[in-house]
């Protein structure tokens, strides 16, 4: 559509092309979240839309060499997610809920991947590598629409702390089985699985681990009286370090991440970074969402002459969508009766598990990097394909579960987690956290006095990382403002 413009403007450099696509891509995805705003739906839904309708099978105004020189946005992009998903992991948190929510977790996430599996190489025979990497794909739940559900019905109840938790450690489970699939796979494509080709990936990957524990320490010691500005680029420096070293071995920098995010907030307790660099990340995960519709095979999709052994890219797409939900709802019913928890967290829990977007879209593009070719174009496609129909659905599904369980409405039951009525009422409840509150403010306004004196561009920077009363334009739910790119209303 505007290959002229393009041709002469690129005449002498492809730099003003390249800055012109980034302005259009960064200008229609703000311009799409005000459509999904008034649809009720998450950002990353507007994003992938406003990508395939930006690529080359609609409007074709970003030219393919720009997106392909792009690859290196999602290395970036995964590493503020991963880092992110590092502050979930509190070893006092998990101490506190026991080892409850990580059973449940484990089995919703897992069941997931095993269904896909049998599904994908048993029944389908699409082939080891690519069955592997799409099952550890399916294990990754993106809690946008559910969370968002879950403010709007002011739901509350051991049905929602529930949720709140398995969702959190989720992504935890995921990073952890892409790095494992990811190793199979390589030495799948290898050709065997010699001793030296499933080891050295594992090698690397535990490598990246300890890297990643020793920036979190690092981390800690740079961070010790540093004002904003210094903070972030400290903080960006060690991430793209770790992304930095997983390119030149070839393996996810991931895991490392998360251990950076990990560390740092179980040492120093402080998230007042992590919302400094969610802050800082939306315009970049923006890019990376674009790029991803960009790169969509609207084609492959629709054609049933793309195939993958044998079989038509739209079964295995549809197959896959409703494997999965099934597979995380048996995991989650099963994990829920295996811990005793109450009936109505069992027989609902796994509804509330469906949608699927960030973490599962990063990590298949990193899968498509892996497989390569058209194998790896089909893979990503069947991820982005699935995750906008998982986002159109899931609200409906959370609010059906909430319902369902007893968690808001006239049916809604103010209960413990042992069935005993709690002891006050949402009014004195609601009450008793105002007066926390102020309590708390009194106080840190007592701290920040005797504190360092902050620079009004520094405090104006602090106030914009903390989230607004506005609930159309915060992140869903206080426990998850990490996410707010995704979450963001």
């Amino acid at each position: 559509m505007l290959d002229k413009f393009y041709e002469q403007l690129s005449a002498t450099s492809h730099v003003p092309v390249v800055i012109i696509s980034v302005a259009i891509m960064l200008l229609a995805g703000f311009l799409g979240t005000r459509i999904t705003k008034l649809l009720k739906l998450p950002n990353v839904t507007a994003y992938i839309l406003v990508g395939i309708l930006l690529g080359p099978y609609c409007l074709d105004l970003v030219p393919a060499y720009v997106s392909e020189g792009m690859d290196f946005i999602s290395d970036i992009a995964l590493a503020f997610i991963a880092f992110s998903v590092g502050e979930y992991f509190r070893f006092s948190v998990l101490k506190k809920n026991g080892g409850k929510v990580v059973v449940i977790t484990l089995f919703e996430a897992l069941m997931a991947s095993v269904l896909v599996f049998i599904l994908t190489y048993f029944i389908l025979r699409l082939g080891l590598a690519f069955s592997i990497i799409l099952a550890a794909l399916a294990s990754a739940t993106a809690p946008a629409s559910t969370m968002m559900t879950i403010r709007q019905t002011k739901a509350h109840g051991d049905f929602v702390d529930t949720l709140f938790s398995v969702v959190a450690l989720d992504d935890v489970v995921s990073l952890m089985a892409y790095s494992v699939a990811v190793s199979v796979a390589l030495a799948t494509l290898g050709g065997g699985f010699s001793a030296s080709d499933v080891l050295l990936p594992i090698a690397w990957n535990v490598m990246m681990i300890a890297i990643g524990i020793a920036f979190g320490f690092l981390l800690k010691l740079l961070m010790a009286r540093r004002s904003t500005d210094n903070r972030l680029i400290v903080s960006i420096a060690l991430l793209f370090a770790i992304c930095g070293v997983g390119a030149a071995v070839d393996v996810s920098p991931l895991l490392g991440c998360m251990a950076m995010g990990t560390v740092y907030i179980n040492i120093s307790g402080d998230d007042k970074l992590f919302k400094q660099l969610n802050y800082f990340s939306p315009p970049i995960l923006l890019l990376f969402f674009v790029k991803s519709g960009i790169g969509f095979r609207l084609d492959a999709l629709v054609n049933t002459q793309f195939s993958l052994g044998g079989v038509p890219l739209l079964l295995i797409g549809i197959l896959y969508f409703v494997v999965r939900i099934a597979g995380k709802y048996l995991g989650a019913f099963v994990g829920c009766a295996v811990t005793k928890k109450p009936k109505k967290v069992r027989n609902y829990l796994g509804l509330a598990l469906s949608p699927q977007a960030g973490v599962a879209i990063g990590l298949a593009a990193l899968g498509a990097r892996v497989l390569g070719g058209e194998t790896g174009d089909m893979l990503e496609t069947i991820i982005l394909s699935s995750s906008i129909l998982y986002e159109l659905i899931g609200p409906a599904l959370a609010k059906l579960s909430l319902y369902l369980s007893g968690s808001y409405g006239k049916n809604a039951e103010a209960e413990t987690e042992n069935g005993a009525p709690m002891s006050e009422s949402p009014p004195a409840r609601e009450a008793q956290v105002a007066s926390l509150k102020e309590q708390l403010q009194a106080i840190q306004k007592e701290l920040s006095m005797k504190e360092y004196a902050r620079s009004p561009e520094e405090e104006a920077f602090l106030e914009a990382t903390e989230p607004p009363d506005d609930s159309s334009e915060t992140s869903v739910g206080t426990e998850y403002n990490r996410r707010k790119f995704i979450n963001k209303r």
